[in-house]
């Protein structure tokens, strides 16, 4: 947690010091990688940490890989050892902005965006489009939205063995509350 909250503040020092920011500790990424027939292939992770600054649009996510929960252990075990090898590749980034961004447009319906950046995953940089959509009431900013991405984009090798149980297209959603810091 320590290290999550480091990088956190040092992403927060590429924005403007000028810009209201507005952050997370407690943002909610989930992934589905499950094929038909198959056991369910999921996790979530509780802990994303985000960062928007206001005046620009740009916003950051971190989340440490290890704290993706799965329902069955044995799946966490195999997700951690031999997929995303969380001890050598300990965590997943985005670094973006959200286009045409204008903070004074905010308010409590939700309104989409897109928000283009740099997901990186396994240690291989992505550039990705996101439909997402925003909102904001009182001091939270809202951020959802979902994607997907294929291991192979990442070099995560899946066994030959397993591979129809995993479905080629992992969708990952995310929801980030974000308050004034």
């Amino acid at each position: 947690m320590k290290k999550q909250m480091i990088l956190l503040f040092l992403v927060a020092g590429l924005f403007q010091v000028s810009a209201q920011k507005y952050a997370t500790k407690t943002g909610n990424l989930k992934f589905e990688a499950s094929a038909d027939s198959f056991e369910e292939v999921a996790a979530e992770n509780k802990n994303t940490s985000a960062i928007l600054d206001s005046g620009t649009g740009d916003v950051a996510v971190l989340a440490l890989m290890k704290g993706f929960r799965f329902k069955v252990a044995l799946m966490e075990e195999h997700f951690n050892e031999n997929y995303v090898e969380s001890d050598k590749f300990p965590k997943a980034s985005f670094k973006g902005k959200i286009e045409d961004f204008d903070a004074s447009k905010l308010s409590a319906s939700s309104k989409p965006v897109k928000i283009s950046g740099d997901l990186t995953l396994h240690g291989k940089t992505k550039k990705i489009t996101v439909n997402s959509k925003i909102q904001k009431s009182d001091d939270k900013i809202t951020i959802t939205g979902s994607f997907e991405v294929k291991a192979e984009d990442f070099d995560i090798e899946i066994p030959k063995l397993v591979s129809k149980k995993i479905a080629e297209k992992i969708k990952v959603s995310f929801n980030l509350p974000l308050t004034k810091m």
